[in-house]
């Protein structure tokens, strides 16, 4: 249980068909048997396989037990498989995206529920380990919009403490190797609670970026087109405002000259007063 699908880390699988035509396997996904996918099938179907190997003859055969653990260690070397194999080959698809982490957690979840319910497990810490799957689980569809929060090497090693641990209760184990199995459980413990918060306190951070980042585009985006309706009002306005001037005031247009609004008339009236003043100074 890395904390990320498996069929999910991969590309589409697909390759161009020659010819410069994209044919049917361009455009599908990887196909659904392949062969990360089957490993998944295989995983799920040993989970109810696993409870009735667990629970057979009362629970307490030492030998049912052992065919208990077989399945728990398969399905756990499967988890491993299936992702290599995604990511190495691109096998994406969609029933990957969602079986691949349906069947890891259902795979520890039961025993450890099945551990609880013999009385091999105290019922605490099968409650942590689980309230935590769930909780990042969830938290990461929270957060998936913005961002993917990646496995962490924690959360790895958690992977690893869990199956060890819970492989070891599978086992009928007495004296010393009963008390590390309880140990191992301990740390698997610690780290599933220390992984947990960290990755609590990434979901935050990556969702307050996130949020901040759309923040700065919508304010951008704004910005842009408060530029854009400025430039064309700007751009718009000196043919419209001279127009707008010259039908309003016509007489402004052209340059006023002194006698501009002197009467046609008013000319011959001086003309002739002054050459009566010409006459008379004449006869004088």
């Amino acid at each position: 249980m890395t904390g990320v699908p498996a069929s999910a880390a991969g590309g589409s699988g697909a390759k161009p068909v020659r010819g410069g035509k994209l044919g049917t396997a361009a455009v599908n996904q990887a196909s659904l048997w392949n062969i990360a996918n089957i490993l998944t099938m295989v995983r799920l179907l040993l989970v109810p396989g696993f409870v009735l190997l667990l629970f057979h003859n009362g629970g307490y055969d030492p030998a049912w037990r052992s065919f208990a653990w077989a399945a728990f260690a398969i399905a756990m070397i499967t988890d491993l498989f299936d992702g290599h194999l995604a990511r190495t080959y691109n096998l994406v698809t969609d029933f990957g995206k969602i079986a691949d982490p349906i069947a890891d957690k259902a795979i520890m979840g039961a025993a450890l529920v099945s551990l609880s319910i013999l009385g091999d497990l105290p019922w605490w810490i099968t409650g942590v380990i689980i309230a935590r799957e769930l909780g990042i689980t969830l938290m990461r569809f929270w957060v998936i919009r913005h961002a993917v929060i990646p496995a962490s090497r924690g959360g790895k090693l958690k992977t690893l403490a869990q199956g060890t641990a819970a492989g070891m209760y599978v086992l009928a184990l007495t004296g010393p190797l009963a008390t590390l199995r309880f140990w191992v459980m301990m740390v698997a413990v610690v780290l599933t609670v220390v992984t947990g918060l960290d990755y609590v306190r990434q979901a935050v951070v990556l969702r307050r970026q996130g949020l901040a980042a759309e923040r700065a585009a919508a304010a951008a985006r704004a910005a842009d087109a408060t530029e854009a309706l400025r430039a064309a009002a700007v751009g718009a306005a000196p043919a419209g405002a001279v127009a707008a001037v010259t039908d309003a005031r016509p007489d402004e247009a052209e340059p006023r000259s002194e006698t501009a609004d002197i009467p046609a008339g008013a000319f011959d009236v001086r003309s002739g007063a002054a050459e009566a003043r010409g006459g008379a100074e004449a006869e004088r």
